[in-house]
């Protein structure tokens, strides 16, 4: 194979090794034991997969974030019976303990739309990252209508107060709701 030719195969093994080495690395900095991550993560997998088989739900427009066996939806509905609909998946999934709800009803806004959001999450993350004392591979930022939603497990109280004061200072942020909890984990 000419050496031409091996580029792209070369650049397919770094991205692949690149996002594994990220996920060891997020995975050992978690709050939740390694069994406990695996479990969260197959109870939201679950969830967003019957959303994908079911026609009334939006899988774009609700994410299940699980920590512990507790379920957080979060994102937009079109209309009442899509957010129960949702929210009867999640409860009926096994491994569920509890659920929590962040929904806003779906709405055009022309000064807030997937522009403003993805800059607001950018610039949220950003301040996580670039603040030493936290930290922000444990902590989920989901942006809905200009509206930060911090989700995740920290150490202590100061990395909660630090995270919300971050997501406020972001330009365009309307509202900062935070689920953030302190782990148990000595």
């Amino acid at each position: 194979m000419p050496p031409r030719a091996l580029l792209p195969l070369l650049i397919l093994i770094a991205t692949i090794f690149s996002a594994g080495c990220s996920t060891a690395y997020k995975a050992a900095l978690d709050e939740r034991s390694l069994s406990q991550q695996t479990s969260d993560a197959s109870i939201s997998a679950a969830i967003m997969k019957a959303y994908l088989d079911d026609d009334e739900v939006s899988v774009m427009g609700i994410e299940p974030y699980t920590f512990v066996g507790h379920v957080y939806l979060v994102g937009e509905y079109e209309n009442y019976a899509q957010k129960s609909k949702a929210i009867s998946i999640a409860r009926s999934t096994e491994g569920v303990t509890d659920i929590t709800t962040y929904l806003l009803p779906k709405k055009e806004d022309p000064t807030c739309g997937t522009t403003e959001n993805l800059s607001i999450l950018a610039a949220v993350k950003s301040a996580l990252i670039g603040d030493g004392d936290i930290w922000s591979t444990n902590i989920e930022v989901k942006v809905v209508q200009c509206q930060v939603v911090l989700l995740g497990l920290v150490k202590t109280q100061a990395e909660i107060d630090k995270s919300i004061a971050h997501a406020k200072a972001v330009e365009g942020v309307r509202k900062v709701k935070s689920y953030l909890r302190i782990s148990n984990k000595p």
